[in-house]
């Protein structure tokens, strides 16, 4: 007996040894890049362009950030990003809220219908063009609109946050509330949203990344540029290679296209780090929120 709690005890310690050992190999992937990325943006761009900086700054300059930051598309990029951003993450909070609370009543006829005509959206969706000729027709092409109400409700979102409310907020407690006098609405503001802020923080962080990170609708929706999130004008440089606008015309053509690596990794840098230094205050209740809505009840 004993002999095999040894056995049970040395499994158990190899198998933690290996998850860390996979833990630290997953996290150097993840990393390695972002430290690649951060050195390169500061290091001087002709190292860079020669391949010669790995995750050690060389030649520390803050020549790319400057020519990044001189330019006026990105100002307006992270001008309209952020307005994107705040007011699509609210409108998604509010719009995911008032979705959820009713589909977790049970007394909700229809309820299971409805939830079952909404997870239908996840498999089968009418496809691009089809939405493109919705938004235009409701005339939201080119304007601020498009890059919000598309995507106005994420199917999956509002289901993490039903499962919550029906998994958490003890129904007692809104059946008190009911006897004292609270119509839906005031049970909703008064009792279950204040118990619901772990699972609302996580759904304003997905929204907001999702804001944040979004180019595709920009793409389809919008040709004015001073409308242009801040991810088109990172696309336009990565992958167009516009980047005469940051080269100073008195520079010879190598000195360009030097200038103009370090200033990719430098606007990679820009247009990550708001999420970056978000992540860090959002996490404890990420964990809670996500693993308690993820259960299924």
């Amino acid at each position: 007996m004993l002999k095999k709690q040894n056995a049970i005890q040395n499994n158990d310690v190899w198998f933690n040894l290996a998850m860390y050992a996979f833990l630290v190999v997953l996290t150097l992937f993840i990393v390695f890049p972002l430290l690649h990325v951060f050195s390169s943006s500061l290091s001087s761009p002709a190292l860079v362009a020669k391949g010669q900086i790995l995750i050690w700054p060389e030649e520390l300059t803050l020549k790319s950030y400057i020519n990044v930051l001189k330019n006026s598309a990105v100002w307006n990029g992270y001008r309209n990003t952020i307005l994107y951003t705040v007011l699509g993450t609210a409108i998604n909070v509010v719009l995911t809220v008032l979705a959820a609370y009713p589909l977790s009543r049970s007394d909700l006829k229809g309820g299971r219908v409805i939830l079952g005509i909404l997870i239908l959206t996840m498999y089968f969706q009418g496809g691009i063009i089809p939405t493109y000729l919705v938004v235009k027709q409701l005339g939201l092409v080119n304007s601020m609109w498009a890059m919000i109400l598309p995507s106005a409700i994420n199917t999956f979102n509002l289901i993490i946050m039903r499962t919550y409310f029906m998994n958490t907020i003890p129904k007692e407690l809104q059946e008190a509330a009911f006897i004292d006098g609270c119509s839906n609405t005031r049970i909703l503001l008064d009792v279950v949203l204040p118990l619901s802020k772990p699972i609302l923080a996580v759904i304003s962080l997905y929204y907001a990344v999702h804001h944040w990170n979004d180019f595709f609708n920009g793409l389809i929706y919008l040709s004015d540029r001073s409308l242009f999130p801040l991810q088109l004008v990172l696309r336009e440089i990565l992958i167009q290679s516009k980047v005469d606008d940051f080269a100073t015309l008195d520079k010879g053509f190598t000195d360009r296209i030097f200038d103009s690596e370090g200033i990719k990794y430098a606007i990679i840098m820009v247009a990550s780090l708001p999420m970056l230094i978000l992540y860090p205050f959002m996490q404890r209740f990420f964990v809670k929120g996500a693993l308690i809505g993820s259960i299924k009840g």
